[in-house]
């Protein structure tokens, strides 16, 4: 269907069949709980699973929207002998599902959701329908996926430009292709960069995630635990911070995987800049339209499937964490850097995912 060799040196998880792949009436998700310690697929033969499998965490950080599109796709076959009516219908409630999956990123899914349903009211207005339809809307969803990784590639580019020679950069939670391309640049540019990856629990997404595709690219790598940035911090051992973001309002507001608020006050006391890579999202004007997800509390009394605590402890879960933008040194976008408060003049599109 189409040619991905063009990400074959991003690592395993970023390869675009490993993130979610629409082929023959089912979406195959890779499980990122688990990976690396094994390496399974989550197989979703419903639309509903698709979302099912965003809001149980099967993928996180971009792998949702790439699911949510073929998701769309996977819509399309459930209705392929349907009359254009129910077709029509059936892929604008699959929409509404999918892009409602996880509250906090509602407003981005609503983008990428609205585009596949775009091109399958285009198609369907042309006569397309069946199997030509199924695969317009898979071809959507590879073209979104790309469309995305370029944009991670252009914010690299430039983030890039700002890490010192053989500098180090610590990471939070997994920025998706932003990682790859910043290793990419980084070793076009000569400087070949070391990671430290704090280990973000619950879920270990930096510890299994961001550290594996960086040691898959052949990086000098190190893990943390979450307790330790401060002090890694405070010794001198990290050149820059940088995190990806689940929402950027338009007022600064770093949206992202709990514990990055943290990290920034850490930072921001010891003088290490932070770049957060992302677009800012016009859906989210203020700070107060974005709802923080509560996950199950249970999640944190448990390491690995492994209960670590007393049967009588609870856990609380917030998924995301506030930074205000006095402790974002710049937005890196596609468009080269912003500071957090001049958003405005960015030109767009002010969607948050670069569609």
């Amino acid at each position: 269907m189409v040619d991905t060799s063009k990400f074959d040196d991003l690592g395993f998880l970023l390869k675009p069949e490993n993130v979610a792949w629409y082929e023959d009436g089912k979406v195959r998700i890779l499980d990122r709980r688990i990976y690396p310690v094994r390496t399974e697929f989550v197989v979703c033969e419903r639309h509903e699973d698709v979302a099912q499998a965003i809001a149980d965490m099967v993928t996180q950080s971009g792998g949702p929207y790439t699911a949510a599109a073929m998701g769309m796709a996977l819509a399309a076959y459930e209705v392929k002998d349907a009359p254009e009516a129910e077709v029509r219908e059936h892929l604008t409630k699959a929409a509404y599902t999918l892009s409602h999956a996880r509250p906090t990123t509602t407003a981005k899914m609503q983008v990428v959701t609205a585009r596949c349903l775009e091109a399958a009211e285009k198609a369907l207005d042309e006569g397309v329908h069946g199997e030509a339809l199924i695969e317009v809307l898979a071809q959507k969803a590879f073209d979104l996926l790309d469309g995305m990784y370029t944009q991670c590639e252009s914010a690299a580019a430039h983030l890039a430009k700002h890490v010192p020679q053989g500098g180090t950069v610590m990471t939070q939670c997994f920025a998706e292709a932003y990682v790859g391309m910043i290793i990419r640049h980084c070793r076009r540019l000569g400087n070949e960069i070391k990671m430290i990856c704090p280990e973000t629990r619950p879920y270990f997404q930096g510890a299994r995630l961001t550290a594996s595709v960086a040691s898959e690219m052949g990086l000098d790598v190190t893990l943390i635990t979450d307790n330790m940035p401060a002090y890694v911090l405070s010794q001198g051992m990290v050149d820059l911070f940088t995190s990806a973001a689940d929402v950027i309002t338009m007022d600064g507001y770093v949206v992202n995987k709990v514990g990055t608020l943290q990290i920034a006050i850490s930072a921001n006391r010891y003088g290490v800049p932070y770049f957060c890579t992302g677009t800012p999202n016009k859906g989210h004007p203020t700070i107060d339209t974005v709802k923080i997800e509560q996950r199950d509390p249970e999640l944190v009394t448990m390491a690995m499937d492994l209960k670590v605590t007393h049967p009588e402890v609870k856990g609380y879960y917030p998924a995301f964490d506030i930074t205000p933008p006095e402790l974002v040194g710049a937005i890196v976008t596609d468009r080269g850097l912003y500071s957090p408060y001049d958003l405005e003049s960015y030109p767009g599109p002010l969607t948050g995912v670069g569609l």
